[in-house]
Order: structure tokens, then sequence, then C-alpha cells
């Protein structure tokens, strides 16, 4: 069989990516040595890193990507960075004197993988326990949170901004790693257009760090200091939900929880919308139906949530906390992010019902956010409506549109097939964490394997049982776990880039 696919140029750039991580990694470095803490876990995942990303960068001097060479290197570069980013949480255990000080569940190389790939792929899912948090070194911990940081807007968004010959390459990896066709382009190139959203993301990130840590200076959040500022801030604009905090956001003052909401729901809308706003055009996000509409998904769940609590006798939270916890996990599932600001495991079935089918949504096209997306729904509502109107009226022609573009009929097909691909795939990771689980003796119920499905491969976090917002994964079998990186993985990149790579005729045809 003859190969067609440019796997050299795709290992090639992958491998300029994967160098560049050797940047992020030099923080937590610095970090271990400022603590006294051991530095060997990130010199040698620098070391790694380099010397990988350099050889796989000698494959091939060819910088100009076709499609199916794209496809690829999303793939592996999502996977090789993980890889990398795994080496640290392998390492600390190793070289903690004793073997004990900060030994824990992040050790061995599956938990290793599922914090590095969770990280990542802002997930959000964690095997520490409270435990562990107190006890690893704060190199480990920021660097948990960087790794969401660079998974939030996308590593490749990163590359393209570094590769500046990449040329009509970037543009096709921009719209491979977001699934959306006609990238819109803020500028006539894209590596210019990389750059200013990176830098929007990064001004939006400081934001986060000046208004929280001023919640400290002022007194209203003393445990909020610098490095709970910088963490939460890296992780709640990325939408991710890593914190150095066992219990997440609820481990802090009530105004931090108000304060953490807005950046949810910024890191989840359109950066294209955000940058419009920085350019002085007000009126670009009152003509995006796609933010009215997410908006008014977390109104609508947020209101329904907080009332099916405020009446639950058993919580008796007050009308505060009520509508605090009510909206904070609501925007927090709906936003992919994964915080919790309590443990709702203790909520009444019909309020953990609501948060179930939050995990599904997602936020806006073009953010940092995971799961299915609300773009996606808009167009199925538009779409199932369009159908039910033609249904009556069969001689009409209405097509669907958002607001003054029409959507074409293939990509209303694509985004049907994606979505029941997505669903078919939760049902099958649902069916073999209830089987795998009874192989292991691990007792664990049907709605706790529903929601440990939906929140790794939508990239969710906490889901409910063991799988809660204050427990972890430590509890399924290893086996699991690793399936469980391989979902995340899939559901991150958004599937298709993945099975393409198993068809045939990718290679060949």
């Amino acid at each position: 069989m003859r190969i067609r696919v440019d796997w050299r140029s795709s290992c090639s750039l992958t491998g300029t990516v994967l160098k560049w991580l050797a940047v992020p990694l030099a923080a937590p470095l610095l970090l271990a040595v400022f603590d006294g803490d051991a530095a060997l876990p990130f010199v040698v995942a620098i070391a790694v890193t380099i010397g990988v990303g350099v050889a796989l960068e000698r494959l091939s001097e060819t910088r100009e990507l076709g499609q199916r060479e794209a496809f690829l290197m999303v793939a592996l570069t999502w996977l090789a960075i993980a890889v990398v980013g795994a080496i640290p949480f392998l390492l600390v255990g190793l070289v903690s004197g004793d073997g004990s000080s900060f030994s824990g569940p992040i050790n061995g190389p599956v938990n290793a993988l599922f914090e590095s790939t969770s990280g990542l792929t802002t997930t959000g899912a964690t095997v520490m326990s409270g435990w562990d948090f107190e006890n690893q070194p704060r190199g480990i911990l920021l660097w948990r949170q960087l790794l969401q940081w660079l998974g939030g807007l996308g590593i490749l968004i990163v590359a393209i901004g570094l590769l500046s010959n990449l040329m009509v390459g970037g543009a096709q990896l921009m719209e491979t790693e977001s699934q959306t066709q006609n990238v819109t382009k803020l500028t006539p190139q894209i590596e210019s257009t990389a750059r200013l959203i990176w830098g929007l993301y990064v001004g939006i990130t400081l934001l986060a760090v000046a208004t929280f840590y001023a919640l400290h200076l002022f007194g209203l959040a003393p445990e909020m200091d610098f490095f709970n500022a910088v963490s939460h801030a890296l992780t709640s604009v990325s939408t991710a939900g890593f914190s150095p905090e066992g219990g997440s956001i609820g481990a802090f003052e009530p105004i931090v929880q108000w304060a953490v909401i807005p950046f949810m729901i910024v890191g989840a809308t359109n950066f294209v919308l955000l940058y419009a706003l920085t350019q002085g055009k007000f009126q670009r996000p009152f003509e995006s139906e796609e933010l009215r509409f997410y908006l008014g998904i977390i109104l609508f769940f947020s209101v329904l949530v907080s009332l099916i609590i405020g009446f639950d006798s058993e919580l008796e939270m007050g009308l505060e906390p009520t509508i605090r916890h009510g909206v904070f996990n609501v925007v927090s599932l709906v936003t992919t992010t994964g915080y919790a600001s309590t443990d709702f495991n203790t909520w009444t079935p019909g309020a953990k019902h609501m948060l179930f089918l939050c995990m599904f949504i997602g936020g806006m096209a073009g953010s940092t956010t995971c799961s299915i997306k609300t773009l996606r729904w808009l167009v199925i509502f538009k779409g199932l409506y369009r159908n039910l109107f033609t249904s009556i009226h069969p001689q009409a022609v209405r097509p669907v549109r958002l607001g003054s573009s029409v959507v074409d009929e293939e990509t209303i097909s694509d985004i049907f097939s994606y979505v029941l691909l997505a669903i078919i795939i939760f049902f099958l990771l649902t069916i073999f964490i209830v089987v795998d689980s009874a192989r292991a003796g691990t007792s664990i119920g049907e709605f706790e394997a529903l929601g440990a499905a939906a929140s790794i491969f939508l990239n969710i976090g906490p889901a409910f049982g063991m799988a809660g917002p204050m427990d972890n994964y430590a509890g399924f079998s290893a086996v699991s776990r690793f399936v469980m990186v391989i979902m995340m993985w899939i559901g991150r990149i958004e599937i298709i880039p993945v099975l393409v790579l198993l068809l045939p005729a990718y290679w060949r045809s």
C-alpha cells in the first residue's frame, strides 16, 4: 500500500510545537527551585520535549500542510503534549527523598497520563484527593493549571502564531481544530489573526488575576493569595476547572465565587466577538444570535436549578447561597469549566438531572469551551423547526438562517451527524464504564456511569457519585482510566480528526 499522506510534514510541525513546550515548563521549574522542591521532574520534561521536538522537526523541511496532514497534526500534537506533560506527574513522587513526601494517586503511568490529558483537554477530571492537594509541591500544582490554560484556546493556535510559514496550512489547522469552516479572519493573514486572539486571551487572563488578587488585598478573600489568584485565573478563563484547592472554588468566600462566574462566561464566548468589543464595535455582540441563545440557556437553567434546590427542605441554604450555588454550578457545567462551589452530589435528583443536561450544551463556537456547543444546538433547533414547518407547507422553501446568513444544507447535515455520533460514543463509553466497573468489583450506579461518561467525553470534569465535585476518578479501574484518557483526547479534538485517521482511504486514496 502506498501512503499518500505526507506524515513526515505532520510529524515535523508537531515537533516544532512540542519543543516550544519547554517555555511554559520553565515557570513551574522556577517555582520549584524557589520553594526548594525537586526540580528534576521539570528538567527531565524540558529535556524530553526539546529533544523529541527537534528530532521530529528534522523529519521534513516541508512547511505546507494539506487537509489530510492537518488532521494528522491535530491528533498528534494533542497526544504528544499530553504524554510529555505527564512526565512531571510521573516523576514527582520518585524524587521526593524517602518516596513518601509527595506520594499519592497521581503517581503511576496511567494516573500521570490521566492528569496530564485531563489538563490539556481542559476536562478538569482528577485522580487527586484533598490530601494530595495539600501535599503536592506548588510547582506541580502550577503545571496542572498551565496545561489547562495552554489547552484552553488550543495548543494549535500557539503553533500558528509561531510557525509563520504555514500560510494556507495555518487556516486549515484552525478550521480542523475548531471543526468550523471559513474561520472568521480578523486580519488578512492567519498568523496575525492567531496572535490577536492569543493576545486577547492573555489580556483577559491578566484581568482575572488582578480581579481575584484585589479581593485578597482588600481583605475580602484572605485565602485568595497571589498563587491562588494566578492559578484560578488560568483555569477560569480557559474554562478548564483545575484548582490547587481540594474544595475547588467552594474553598473560598462567596464573593470569589461571584467573581469567577463572569470569567467562565467570557471564556466560553466566541473570541471574535470579544475582539470586536476591543475595537469599539459594541453592536456586534447584540447581532449574534448564538450569543443570545448561549446567555438565554445559562439564564434558563440557572433559574430552574435555583428554584429546585430552593424548594428542597433538606438543604435550607438561604436565598443568596441558593442563587449563588445554582448560578455558579450551572455556568460551570454549561461552559464545561468544571469548578464547583459546593458538593452538588447532595442535591435533590431533579437538580442533579438538570446539571446533567447542562453537560451536553457547551459554550459558543470559537471559544475555549468543549462539549457540543451552542452553535450546533441552535442550528439543530432551527433545522427541526424548519422540518416541522415544511411538513405543514410542503411547497415552502425555508432555509435555515443564522442572523442574515443562510446555513447550507451540507453544514446542517454535518452538525446532525456529529451530534448523533457524539451521543452514540457517549452511550458506548457509559456501557464500558458499567461493565468494567463490574469486572473490577467497583460499585457504580447507572446515573453515576452516565455522568462520568458525559463528563469525560465532553471534557467537563466533575460528575456524580464517586466522580463527584469533591471526589475524584481514582476509584475507577486502571483500564477505565486509560480508556477515559483516550476519550478525553477524542472529545477535545471533536472526534472527526481521530476517526478520519482510522479510514484506509485516508492513507491511500
